[in-house]
Formats: structure tokens, C-alpha cells, sequence
């Protein structure tokens, strides 16, 4: 699995999650939802990801899109 995919995966299991967290826990949860949101929107036009940083970290080597 490169970055890439890694972030991917990761973005897509955390909006599942908070999804899930604001149907059965609290309605309150979707500003979580609104977070990840916001942060793939600004990671397409600048770049800059936290989690690609903390992958990158832990070994996973670069894709296309995170270097």
C-alpha cells in the first residue's frame, strides 16, 4: 500500500465513522464529519495533509498525489 492509498483508506474509514458516531451518539458529530471534509478540500489544493505526513512517518512510500 503506497501513501496515497493509505490516506485514502484512512479518510474514508474516519467519514464512516463520524457518521456513524453522529446517528447513534450525538447529532454533534457531524461537525467531525464537516472536519474531514474541509481538510480533503484544502489537502487538494495545497498539499499539505497531516495524516500523509504521519504515513510518510511510519514508512509507507509516496504515490502520486502525497510526496
Amino acid at each position: 500500500m503506497n501513501l496515497d492509498r493509505a490516506v485514502f483508506a484512512f479518510a474514508g474509514v474516519m467519514t464512516l465513522l463520524s457518521i456513524a458516531l453522529t446517528h447513534f451518539v450525538s447529532p454533534w458529530f457531524v461537525l467531525f464529519t464537516a472536519f474531514i471534509g474541509l481538510n480533503l478540500l484544502q489537502s487538494a489544493f495545497t498539499g499539505f495533509c497531516p495524516a500523509a505526513i504521519i504515513f510518510k512517518k511510519l514508512g509507507l512510500s509516496s504515490g502520486c498525489a502525497f510526496r
